[in-house]
């Protein structure tokens, strides 16, 4: 609760008119949860507007709205930009929940959700109450939400509420997964961060950012905000760009991780994997203990060293950062067996960019030496489209058959994208009909990627894994990709009967 002086004080409006006196109790961008007493904020958009709802905010019972223009006869805050200055209402609103937290930002273009879960999971491991938002769900204390946005860092309004239920439950350190997206658009203002890590930058987003240079500064501002508040930063070494995070963390205290720089704070040596896990030994300048991480792939040793920087930043011991990681649970949506008792696998896993495919692809490919490996994989509408035909080139090279379906079309025509995914496996040489298919509909896309497997292959359902919808134009159809391997298995006669 504030009064509209009190927010006009924190967030610097343009103007004001009406009665600043007006107490708001709650405060939405969304018209539909306005509830009586609420303050809506106006957002533009990129398909709707939200001053073409303040009539029905106000029909819903807002008392005061903040917008980019006057609105005659209700109190209103007036600003250059509602979304640049939302965090600033929000952080008054809630009466800056930041400073009651410790907060730890992960960026990168892959590894953060599993980062997160490895960092969660260490520091819950050593007695630390926990908080986490990101791609998955959204966790308070030992409570944990699912959430529907299908934005990894949400608008800065609801990373405040979250971050002010987390000071409400007592929760210690905060884990937020800082997307480029979240970091350029305001959504992370008015937040003081004391860790920074970074698993790698690639090629993503550029849709949004417009070059790979917009993009790694907008990475570069998490480690701006960090070296500001003397906070640490973790770096990777292995990632040429991720490596060139460290100078711009002036005044924070640099800690670095790898797997192949012996100069680095935080290596791993000897690593062994097989179909379980990987076993290696966490050295760091204090000493040395043995992991046994219960996740595939070197890349998840990358992301293991990662959380354990970040997790010795937060003064946990040693020791306790390897029990942690080698206790970390299954990370939902990544490398996730599905199995109805059928003689081949079923595998589902959310890489959606050419590196974290050409990775799992990679990894799969020494599990199942000699047999096939057949891929399910897509592009999403209104994203980086320079990306699609270089997923389509991985695929095909890494894959003995690949199957190109729908992601999310948006407004997009699904099978042009498809298209001009396929055109990368065209410029890998290979045939359609024969290397590669196009199938629009995702589930039709799936039935007959399992109809083609035999005994010993490999099926990977790339690209969507956690996430429970397609989104076609602006419609969210509810979507299982678990569920729809079951239903293709079902249709090639394994599982119950």
């Amino acid at each position: 609760m504030a009064t509209l002086r009190e927010l006009a004080f924190h967030s610097h409006p343009l103007h004001t008119s009406g009665d600043l006196d007006t107490i708001v109790t709650t405060m939405t961008y969304d018209s539909r949860q306005v509830e009586a007493g609420g303050l809506f904020v106006a957002l533009p958009g990129g398909y709707v507007d939200g001053h073409d709802f303040i009539e029905s905010a106000l029909q819903r019972g807002a008392v005061a709205v903040a917008a980019e223009r006057e609105i005659p006869g209700v109190p209103t805050l007036v600003y250059r930009d509602t979304r640049a200055s939302l965090p600033s209402l929000a952080a008054a609103f809630y009466d800056h929940p930041d400073r009651s937290l410790n907060v730890i930002g992960i960026t990168g273009t892959d590894g953060k959700t599993t980062t997160s879960y490895l960092t969660d999971a260490i520091l819950s491991h050593a007695g630390k109450t926990t908080g986490m938002v990101g791609t998955v769900s959204v966790k308070v204390g030992g409570v944990v939400l699912e959430h529907e946005t299908r934005q990894t860092t949400p608008e800065s309004l609801d990373i405040h509420r979250y971050l002010a239920s987390m000071r409400d439950a007592n929760v210690e350190w905060a884990i937020l997964e800082s997307t480029s997206h979240g970091l350029a658009a305001h959504r992370l203002d008015k937040i003081g961060f004391d860790i920074g890590a970074v698993t790698n930058i690639t090629h993503e987003h550029l849709e949004f950012h417009g070059s790979i240079d917009a993009y790694r500064k907008a990475k570069a501002s998490l480690f701006e905000r960090v070296g500001a508040s003397g906070g640490t930063a973790v770096i990777n070494l292995d990632d040429p760009v991720s490596a060139t995070m460290a100078p711009v963390a002036i005044g924070a205290t640099i800690l670095t991780y790898s797997r192949t720089a012996p100069a680095a704070s935080i290596i791993a040596e000897g690593i062994r994997s097989n179909e379980r896990g990987s076993h290696f030994t966490l050295r760091t300048e204090s000493g040395a203990a043995d992991v046994a991480l219960p996740l595939l792939g070197e890349f998840n040793v990358e992301n293991a060293l990662c959380a354990a920087g970040i997790a010795l930043a937060t003064g946990i011991g040693l020791d306790l950062v390897a029990a942690g990681l080698s206790s970390a649970p299954a990370i939902p949506g990544r490398l996730t067996r599905v199995d109805a008792g059928q003689p081949f696998s079923v595998i589902v896993d959310y890489a959606h960019t050419p590196e974290s495919l050409e990775k799992i692809l990679k990894l799969l490919r020494g599990l199942a030496p000699g047999k096939r490996l057949i891929c399910v994989s897509g592009s999403a509408g209104e994203r980086d489209t320079a990306k699609r035909p270089m997923q389509g080139a991985v695929s095909a090279r890494l894959a003995d058959l690949s199957v190109f379906t729908t992601e999310d079309p948006r407004f997009e025509d699904a099978m042009s994208i498809i298209q001009e995914i396929a055109a990368g496996a065209r410029s890998e040489g290979k045939t359609e009909g024969s290397d590669f298919v196009c199938i629009v509909d995702r589930q039709e896309a799936i039935d007959f990627a399992v109809s083609q497997a035999s005994e010993g292959d490999i099926v990977l359902l790339a690209g969507k894994g956690h996430e429970r919808s397609i989104i076609w134009g602006q419609d969210k159809h509810p979507w299982d990709e678990v569920a729809a391997a079951k239903i293709a298995l079902a249709k090639a006669g394994y599982g119950p009967r």
